[in-house]
């Protein structure tokens, strides 16, 4: 499924043809009653074609040991050169693809695309030409085995009317199909791998976002500091860069409970040196959860947006209440503040405009897909509750784990006041 092989991996590749095209070669040698051809001569060219020289003379070797042992003795050099003419094909292809573009059918408008205006002659002419070159190898080889008869080489085409064209068509298809087959699954590796490295990217980017939106706060609580208390700013600096180091030393997109509970810890450090006893963290941890795995970063925007906008406006500040429980294949993760609140038309905005919140929805979208469930609920002058369902990790493979969690993925809601 590769382009680019090593000697090793062409020679493996060469004995995986050898083997199977071998065994149906085998299969005709032994069984004097079978009148049918094998499928030596696609075997040979599909070789070089998807292994290049090497792979397809190799192969073409091994595929004719047991036409060899019947007595067939042209058959070596000719499956040998035509998994030669299969290298020459994979080399002149405009690029690897072309290879794998070759259709099964006969397309009526290649020769029109050919000569067209605006159109690729390269592609186009590799495409008549591959056809071409597998129509006059199999010629050849018709032509060969009825020069030495079929005792020496035998014929993989009838000798005459309907019957020839038939044979022709047969050959061709029994090397297009295979190259249309294995392409169907590199297409479908390429997707998975594109969707793979599609999801990484966006859980980067998304992280990227949250931590300089976190750098930047810390640095205007330090600026504060700086010059007034000094010794409180070196504690803070001090706080800060445990943060940074557990950011540059971790980059999964996962971390247990208990190492974002004590990135939570380090930052309400530095938070309490700007509101002093004006907050208060309150935690109720359930001791079985700080082991189990939750994306990284995900507490810390929610804890932050409700310093920022729901306790910082309050004159005499308040509370933050962390809290974490199982339920049943879930986790739940709730951060709760009695800060100032949202209007009803703030919170149903929240996860298209807010930073932290929709930075949060759109990383679990991408983890769980619809299998999490993040509802915030507020009410003006009553404080915010943001409530975060995931899935135990550990329990994914549990049916209870599989089943969707309503109403997913993500809900907002305004509620009367939160206690």
């Amino acid at each position: 499924m590769r382009e680019e092989r090593t000697l090793i991996q062409r020679t493996r590749l060469a004995l995986s043809f050898g083997a199977v095209f071998g065994a149906g070669a085998a299969v005709r040698a032994a069984t004097p009653a079978y009148v049918a051809v094998d499928l030596s001569f696609p075997g040979a060219m599909l070789s070089g074609l998807i292994g290049g020289y090497w792979t397809g003379l190799f192969s073409g070797v091994l595929i004719s040991l047991p036409s060899m042992a019947r007595g067939e003795w042209m058959t070596m050099p000719v499956l040998a050169a035509f998994g030669l003419l299969g290298g020459l094909l994979r080399d002149l292809a405009p690029e690897p693809e072309e290879i794998w573009r070759f259709s099964p059918v006969f397309d009526l408008l290649a020769g029109y695309r050919f000569f067209r205006r605006g159109s690729d002659p390269a592609r186009s002419g590799f495409q008549l030409f591959f056809l071409c070159a597998i129509v006059f190898a199999i010629f050849i080889y018709s032509a060969v085995g009825g020069m030495f008869g079929p005792k020496r080489l035998l014929s993989i085409v009838p000798p005459s009317g309907l019957m020839n064209l038939l044979g022709y068509a047969t050959m061709v298809m029994c090397v297009a199909i295979p190259l249309k087959i294995w392409n169907s699954a590199r297409t479908d590796r390429k997707l998975e791998s594109q969707n793979r490295l599609l999801v990484e990217a966006r859980l980067v980017a998304l992280t990227n976002q949250i931590n300089p939106h976190f750098l930047f706060n810390t640095l205007n609580s330090i600026a504060s500091l700086i010059r007034v208390r000094p010794e409180e700013a070196r504690g803070v600096i001090y706080r800060l860069s445990n943060i940074l180091r557990r950011l540059l030393r971790k980059a999964d997109a996962y971390s247990p409970l208990r190492e974002e509970i004590a990135f939570i810890d380090d930052y309400l450090a530095i938070e309490m040196v700007r509101f002093g006893e004006k907050l208060r963290v309150v935690k109720e941890i359930d001791p079985g959860t700080l082991d189990r795995l939750v994306p990284s970063m995900l507490l810390q925007p929610i804890v932050e947006n409700s310093i920022k906008h729901g306790l910082s406006a309050k004159v005499e500040g308040g509370s933050i209440t962390l809290r974490s429980r199982r339920d049943g294949a879930n986790i739940q993760l709730i951060v709760e503040d009695d800060g100032v609140g949202m209007t009803e038309d703030r919170l149903n905005t929240l996860f298209r405009q807010g930073v932290g919140v929709s930075n949060v929805n759109e990383r679990l979208q991408v983890l769980f897909e619809d299998r999490y469930r993040i509802v915030v609920e507020s009410h003006p002058g009553e404080g915010t509750r943001t409530l975060i369902e995931i899935p135990d990790l550990e329990k994914m493979e549990s049916p209870l784990a599989q089943t969707k969690l309503p109403p997913g993925p993500g809900r907002a809601a305004a509620s009367p006041a939160i206690r």
